[in-house]
């Protein structure tokens, strides 16, 4: 278990050999309650070769000394995470203009 945020990690290894890829991540918020943001791939286990980019938004809590993963929502596609992007930028907008 993972005792710090930035030890917190998708990457995940199976007899040795590597099944989920990290590629990046942005810690989203720091504390008791920590939100992490990874970009990654998982393994094709067919053909060997890492599947495109995936992204998922985790939330973790810290229980006596470690974290602990509580929640996720994975972004299912670039399709997806544009829709998300626009959204988010759309709302910001309306929101910077009520001020």
């Amino acid at each position: 278990m993972a005792e710090t945020v930035d030890e917190l990690t998708v990457a995940y290894e199976e007899d040795g050999q590597e099944i989920v890829r990290e590629l990046d991540k942005r810690i989203l918020t720091k504390g008791a309650w920590s939100t992490i943001l990874f970009r990654y791939q998982d393994l094709n286990r067919t053909s060997g070769e890492f599947g495109p980019e995936k992204y998922v938004i985790r939330r973790y809590q810290k229980v006596q000394g470690s974290y602990r993963p509580k929640s996720k929502f994975v972004i299912s596609s670039p399709k997806q995470a544009r829709q998300i992007m626009d959204a988010l930028t759309e709302w910001l907008d309306q929101a910077e203009g009520e001020d």
